[in-house]
């Protein structure tokens, strides 16, 4: 104590008491001292900075995370009805290969009444997607099923537990009778293929996934003045936010020949020029981009227990995020005028069970433009390779092609 006390009592500069050289932290002879005194203070403070910074990032991401994980809804009535007639259901046939039925509601409850009457909130069915995805991961194959196409309707449960009858009607008669159960199963009876998942997207989710994505473009040949559908678009390329995206995909009458069979089409090449544009803007992998995206589209789901997770969904899209834009591939399903009513549709036979089939069995489809597969046909004769694709046929059986497009097409250039 007495050493400690002297030196700090002496001058300065007087080395009888520990003058500068010997002092610490006084002249040139301190410096290796109190510079690794400071360098131990400073990095404490980096680490203490970096783990402040790591914990705040992992903070917010679980934020994010929880945030869009809680967006997503889950249909367990469904899961409960598609269990109840789990005899009836097909079996899946390829392991790995995945099959999920995607739903456009057409609510007019809430935030769609603005869109037209709203019968007591009663749902429907607008547009109807079958996305196979093969085991291998290298395509996707998105089929699309008319609304108006008259099918085999099973006995199905309304959401008050009232049980409906077995009925030849409209496909969608089937959402507005018993939900995305008996749409299910309905679509399951038709083709034999096992529904592995499915999706229901509604329509402010569609548009909040157009703006997300900060639009999409269109190519128009004529003027779209639409009142019905809230759309009025100048002829050309345009680009399209949400609500005219939304106005585009369901408009009927004031495009083209006015046939839903046209329209579908349109839905189809839009959501293959939103693919496309998701892709090249290289949104997946944008964290600042993709999470507006993500949290519209997680939003406008409400999906069976298997997808209704934000790890499901991206061990889903990760699956698919290798897959080429021209491998994304549009079709309808084969159907003509349904002979007893011209505004109904049928499926055309044996077209639509070779189809079928070729999805259960995780078998290739290749997809044409309509005009290309028209003067194809003409040069066969007749006969493309949807019709030769027999089990009498000698030797491998050939892709069959179908009317369709792919993510990859330009628009404006067809």
């Amino acid at each position: 104590m007495d050493a400690d006390v002297s030196e700090s009592a002496g001058p300065p500069d007087d080395p009888a008491a520990g003058g500068d050289k010997s002092r610490p932290g006084s002249g040139s002879g301190a410096t290796p001292v109190t510079g690794a005194r400071h360098r131990r203070h400073w990095l404490r403070w980096t680490a203490l900075g970096a783990s402040f910074v790591v914990l705040v990032a992992a903070g917010v991401g679980a934020w994010l995370y929880r945030k869009l994980d809680g967006n997503i809804r889950t249909d367990t009535s469904a899961a409960a009805e598609l269990k109840a007639y789990e005899r009836e259901r097909p079996a899946s046939v390829v392991h790995d290969a995945e099959n999920i039925l995607l739903i456009g509601s057409d609510s007019r409850a809430g935030d769609n009444r603005k869109y037209g009457r709203d019968d007591g909130g009663s749902q429907r069915s607008d547009t109807t997607i079958l996305l196979h995805l093969p085991a291998d991961r290298k395509s996707a194959t998105a089929m699309s099923l008319p609304r108006d196409l008259m099918v085999d309707v099973p006995v199905c449960h309304s959401a008050d537990g009232t049980a409906t009858k077995k009925q030849f009607a409209q496909f969608n008669w089937a959402f507005e009778l018993g939900g995305t159960a008996c749409t299910i199963r309905t679509v399951e009876k038709m083709t034999g293929v096992r529904i592995d998942h499915h999706m229901v997207v509604d329509f402010n989710g569609f548009k909040d996934m157009v703006d997300a994505v900060d639009g999409v473009e269109v190519c128009l040949k004529k003027p779209v003045d639409d009142a019905d559908a809230h759309l009025k678009l100048p002829a050309g390329r345009q680009k399209l936010d949400g609500e005219q995206a939304l106005g585009y995909v369901r408009a009927r009458k004031s495009i083209g020949n006015g046939s839903d069979t046209e329209r579908m089409d349109r839905q189809q090449q839009f959501l293959g020029a939103l693919v496309n544009k998701v892709q090249s803007d290289g949104v997946l992998l944008n964290p600042t981009r993709l999470y507006p995206v993500l949290d519209a589209a997680t939003k406008a789901l409400t999906t069976d227990p298997g997808l209704d997770s934000l790890k499901d969904l991206y061990e889903l899209v990760r699956g698919m995020r290798n897959v080429p834009t021209d491998k994304v591939q549009f079709l309808t399903v084969p159907r003509q005028p349904y002979v007893a009513n011209r505004n109904r549709d049928e499926l055309v036979q044996p077209d639509a069970n070779r189809l079928f089939k070729r999805l259960r069995e995780d078998d290739p489809v290749a997809v044409v433009p309509a005009d290309e597969l028209k003067r194809d046909d003409e040069k066969n004769n007749g006969k493309n390779n949807a019709a030769t694709d027999t089990p009498e046929a000698s030797g491998p059986s050939p892709t069959p092609t179908y009317s369709g497009n792919n993510a990859a097409a330009d628009l404006c250039k067809q």
